[in-house]
C-alpha cells in the first residue's frame, strides 16, 4: 500500500496574515488552475487529521465525501432553461441554510444617527439600526460632499478585526474605515456595518470553534444568517436615503466580510456588483486540506442540503461578480478559488455574461492590501458608473477609532449577546398520527440525516467472522462489517457457552467511557482475542460480573463502537476532535447522525449472522448514546425494545443532529418509538 505523505502547515485561529505586494497574471492563473485539477488530493493535503489507521480511514471517508458532493455541484446544468428551473429552489435552500427561511418579517429598523464627523470631502454618520427589534446593526455612513443626484452607494462588510481599548470595542468597521472614505472621496455613499462578533456590541461567532455549542448544529443556526440579515436590512436603510441611488447597489469586503459579500449578492439581487474579496473557496480545501481549522462558524452555512460552494457564486449570475483573493492565501487557497471561479463561468457562458465575471489575484498572503482594494475599486466603477478614469487616490484612514463610535453607552434592550438562542425558530409539534408520523421522519431523513447514503450507496455489509472462543463459560464472537465505504466496523458477540437457540440479541452502544470499561473487563477472560484492540488495565470484578449476567439469561449480548471508538478511535487531540465534527457539518452531516447510520448498519448486520436472523433485537445505550439508539429505532423495523438509561432531555445535550431542534426535539422522538416498540427510560439518579 501506498504510504500518504502530509504537507504540513499552521494555520491562523483568525483570518489574518503577512503580505508581499504585486500580481499574477490571468494567463498563470489559468495554467495553475490546470495543473491543480490535475493533482491528487493526497499531494495538496494541508493539514493531516492523525497518522493511525483510524485517521487514515476518516481522512479517506471525509476525500470520499466531498468528491461526492463536488461532482454533483453544477453539474446537472446543461441549459441556461436548466439553470433559470433550478435558481429560486437553490436560492431558497440557502435562505434555509442561513436559518432565514421562512423569511423573517421586516421590523422597523428604527435608525438612529448618533454623531457627525466632517471632512473636505466627505461627512460621515455614526448611525445604529435594528435588523431585528433589539438586534442592533452600528455602522458609519460615509456620504460624498456636493452631491448634484443620488449616487451609487457601497454596502462594506468588514473582516475579523478587533479594535478595543480598556475592554471597550469600538467595532470592526473602525478598522476598515479606509474603504468607506475612498469610497466617499469619489463618489460613493458607502455604508461600512459591524458584525455580529466584532462589533460594538459582541455577539458570538464562536459557537462549535471555541466554545462546544454543538446545539448550534442541532438548531440549524449559524451567524452567518446573522451577517445575511444584517446585509439585507442595510439595503432596507440604505434605500430610505436621499443621497442614494437605488438601482446602483455595490457590495464588497474581505475575509469574514468576502464570505458575506457571498451571502448578500447570492441572495438579494438588489446588489448590482459584487468584489467578495479572500472570502470564498470549495469543499475540499475546507474539509480535506483542512481550512476549516482557520475559520470560526460565521464562514459557514449549515449545509442541509450538502453544497459545495461554487453553487452560492453561481446564485450572483449574471451580474457583475469579481472573485478576488490573493496566491498564498492559506485560509483561502489559490487552488479552491480557482476551482470556483471555473464551475461559476459556466454559468456565466449560459447567460452570454462572461464579461461580468472577472477572476483577480495578487501575490502575496491573507491581508488588505492596496492591490486588492484597486481592483475593487476599477470594478465599481465599471459597472456602477460607466468610469474607466485611473485610480489616483490611495485609500487611507483618517479618523480614531473613537470618532467612528456609534453608542456612548450600550443599549439595554440587545440581543446581539445571546441572539443564537432565538434567530433560527424552534417547532415542537405534536405526533398525534400516523401520516404525521411519517412526514416528520421524511423530513428528518431530507433535513437532519441528508448525509445518510442509500442503500445501494453503502453497498453490502459484506460481514467476515474475525474469531471466535470460548473462555471461562462464554463465548466471545467478532464480525466486521461495511457501514459504507472507508467506515468498516467492527460487531462483538457474547453469550453463555454452549447456549443454543438464544431469545434475544440486546445491541449495547457504548460511548468512549463505557467502552473501555467494556474491554477492562472482557480483556481478563479475551486479551489474545481483543489484541487490535487498545487494551485498558484488566477488571476481574467487572468480568464476573458479565459472566454472571450471560449465565442467569438465553440472550446474545451484541456490541459496537460506532466511528470514533474503539479500533476507529481517531486523533485524540481535543482541538482536532473539535475539527474533525466541524467538517461533518460541512458535509451536510453530523458526527452523531453518522453514529445513528451506524447503529442501522449493525442491526442489519445481525439479521445477516445465521443464527441470529430471526431473533428479536433490542437496542441499549446511555447518555447521548442512548438517544442514538433512540432515533435508529426510528428508521429501523421490528426493534423488540429499547433500553434507554440516562436519555438527554433535550437535543440541546445531545446527540447533536442537524437541524432537528426546528421539527422536533427528544420528547417527540421517545413518543413515536413508543408507537412500534417497548422503550425503558432510566433518569439519571
Amino acid at each position: 500500500m501506498m504510504k500518504r505523505t502530509h504537507a504540513k502547515l499552521k494555520f491562523p485561529t483568525g483570518n489574518c496574515g503577512p503580505h508581499i505586494p504585486t500580481t499574477i497574471s490571468l494567463l498563470a492563473c489559468i495554467l495553475l488552475s490546470i495543473i491543480c485539477s490535475q493533482t491528487p488530493c493526497d499531494a495538496v493535503e494541508r493539514s493531516q487529521i492523525g497518522t493511525s489507521h483510524a485517521d487514515t480511514m476518516l481522512a479517506d471517508y471525509f476525500r470520499a465525501e466531498t468528491a461526492k458532493l463536488r461532482d454533483r455541484c453544477l453539474t446537472d446544468v446543461k441549459s441556461l432553461e436548466d439553470w433559470q428551473e433550478k435558481r429560486k429552489l437553490y436560492r431558497e435552500q440557502l435562505f434555509e441554510m442561513l436559518g432565514l427561511w421562512p423569511l423573517p418579517e421586516k421590523t422597523d429598523l428604527k435608525p438612529v444617527v448618533t454623531g457627525k464627523i466632517d471632512h473636505e470631502q466627505f461627512t460621515v454618520e455614526n448611525i445604529h439600526f435594528q435588523s431585528r427589534p433589539g438586534l442592533y446593526v452600528t455602522a458609519n455612513l460615509y456620504i460624498p460632499k456636493d452631491l448634484e443626484k443620488p449616487a451609487p452607494a457601497i454596502l462594506y462588510v468588514c473582516g475579523h478585526a478587533s479594535v478595543k481599548k480598556d475592554g471597550i470595542s469600538f467595532g470592526n468597521k473602525t478598522a476598515y474605515q479606509h474603504h468607506g472614505a475612498w469610497f466617499a472621496r469619489n463618489g460613493y455613499v458607502c455604508l461600512t456595518i459591524d458584525t455580529l462578533q466584532l462589533g460594538e456590541i459582541e455577539g458570538i461567532h464562536h459557537g462549535t470553534y471555541r466554545y462546544k455549542m454543538w446545539w448550534w448544529n442541532s438548531r440549524g443556526y449559524t451567524p452567518a444568517g446573522v451577517e445575511a440579515w444584517s446585509c439585507i436590512r442595510a439595503l432596507d436603510y440604505l434605500e430610505t436615503r436621499k443621497e442614494v441611488d437605488a438601482s446602483r447597489f455595490g457590495v464588497t469586503g474581505r475575509s469574514g466580510g468576502g464570505a458575506y459579500s457571498w451571502w448578500i449578492s447570492a441572495l438579494d439581487d438588489r446588489i448590482k456588483a459584487a468584489v467578495p474579496v479572500a472570502g470564498i473557496t470549495d469543499l475540499q480545501n475546507h474539509v480535506v486540506d483542512g481550512c476549516v481549522e482557520g475559520h470560526c462558524d460565521c464562514m459557514y452555512i449549515v449545509n442541509t442540503y450538502r453544497w459545495d460552494y461554487p453553487l452560492v457564486a453561481a446564485l450572483v449570475a449574471p451580474r457583475p461578480l469579481l472573485i478576488s483573493n490573493s496566491d498564498k492565501d492559506t485560509i483561502f487557497p489559490l487552488d479552491g478559488v480557482l476551482r470556483v471561479h471555473e464551475k461559476v463561468r459556466n454559468i456565466y457562458r449560459l447567460h452570454g455574461a462572461e464579461k461580468n465575471l472577472g477572476l483577480n489575484i495578487t501575490e502575496g498572503p491573507h491581508k488588505d492590501t492596496q492591490e486588492l482594494r484597486v481592483h475593487a475599486f476599477v470594478w465599481f466603477n465599471r459597472f456602477l458608473k460607466d468610469d474607466s478614469s485611473l485610480i489616483n487616490k490611495p485609500a487611507v484612514p483618517f479618523f480614531e477609532p473613537e470618532q467612528l463610535k456609534v453608542f456612548k453607552e450600550l443599549p439595554a434592550d440587545e440581543i446581539n449577546t445571546k441572539i443564537h438562542e432565538s434567530f433560527v425558530p424552534k417547532n415542537r409539534q405534536l405526533v398525534e398520527n400516523q401520516n404525521q408520523r411519517q412526514e416528520l421522519l421524511k423530513t428528518l431523513r431530507e433535513k437532519s440525516f441528508g448525509g445518510w447514503p442509500t442503500q445501494e450507496q453503502a453497498g453490502p455489509l459484506n460481514i467476515r467472522q474475525v474469531f471466535s472462543a470460548e473462555q471461562h463459560d462464554i463465548s466471545l464472537s467478532a464480525f466486521d462489517f461495511t457501514s459504507q465505504p472507508h467506515v468498516r466496523l467492527r460487531l462483538y458477540l457474547t453469550n453463555r457457552a454452549g447456549l443454543e437457540g438464544a431469545e434475544k440479541v440486546v445491541l449495547n452502544m457504548p460511548d468512549e467511557q463505557q467502552w473501555a470499561q467494556w474491554l477492562a473487563a472482557m480483556r481478563v477472560g479475551f486479551a489474545n482475542e481483543l489484541k487490535d484492540e487498545s487494551l485498558p488495565d484488566p477488571n476481574e470484578e467487572a468480568f464476573k460480573h458479565i459472566q454472571q449476567i450471560l449465565s442467569d439469561n438465553n440472550s446474545v449480548l451484541a456490541y459496537m463502537a460506532p466511528r470514533g471508538i474503539g479500533l476507529t478511535a481517531w486523533n485524540p487531540d481535543e482541538r482536532k476532535q473539535t475539527q474533525i465534527r466541524r467538517r461533518f457539518m460541512l458535509l451536510g452531516q453530523t458526527l452523531d447522525g453518522m453514529r445513528v447510520w451506524d447503529v442501522r448498519r449493525a442491526i442489519q448486520a445481525l439479521h445477516q449472522i445465521e443464527s441470529l436472523n430471526d431473533v428479536p433485537v433490542v437496542l441499549k445505550g446511555q447518555h447521548i448514546m442512548a438517544g442514538i439508539v433512540l432515533y435508529s429505532s426510528l428508521f429501523e423495523p421490528d426493534i423488540a425494545g429499547l433500553d434507554l438509561r440516562y436519555l438527554p432531555d433535550s437535543h440541546r445535550d445531545g446527540p447533536v443532529f442537524l437541524n432537528v431542534l426546528r421539527y422536533m426535539d427528544i420528547p417527540q422522538a421517545v413518543t413515536m418509538a413508543s408507537e412500534h416498540t417497548k422503550v425503558r427510560i432510566y433518569p439519571e439518579r
